[in-house]
């Protein structure tokens, strides 16, 4: 699996401890940035990692802001991204197992390190079941297709 991670200004701390999670789990990733403090525009992060997933160059994408609400929605306007926004692990687990979601939004002011950690290893880790499932992800990509 590859992955490509990004973060704006207030997601840095946390984009720190994902990257340091995949070290450790042997998960290859790219990272997209940003490297200051001094705040940045979201979507100049999240399009870019959403292309990158869409299109096929990396399996899934990972973004962090202040609240994952704007990477989120950013990173959802790209056809063919499932970008889900969590803050349980509970959540990023279904939403692999049942949304086949392809990049996971978090926010480094909603939660902290650790937690981030658990939910992006859950999320990192959990595979699609497909079956029922793949016929209501299948009709998110007709609308997408035919729209």
């Amino acid at each position: 699996m590859k992955v490509a991670i990004a973060s704006d200004h207030a997601g840095i701390h946390i984009r720190e401890e994902i990257k340091k999670l995949m070290d450790e789990l042997g998960i290859e990733y790219i990272d997209l940035g940003c490297d200051c403090e001094t705040s940045v525009d979201y979507p100049d992060y999240a399009i870019p990692v959403a292309e990158k997933v869409a299109n096929g160059e990396v399996d899934r994408g990972i973004l962090i802001c202040g609240t994952g609400i704007g990477m989120a929605i950013a990173a959802n306007k790209v056809k063919g991204v499932r970008c889900a926004l969590c803050h349980d692990v509970y959540s990023a687990r279904l939403t692999r197992q049942h949304n086949d979601s392809n990049v996971l939004a978090m926010g480094e002011r909603v939660i902290g390190p650790g937690l981030a950690r658990e939910i992006a290893e859950v999320w990192l880790t959990t595979a699609f079941e497909g079956g029922r499932h793949a016929k209501r992800v299948e009709k998110i990509t007709q609308y997408e297709t035919e729209h």
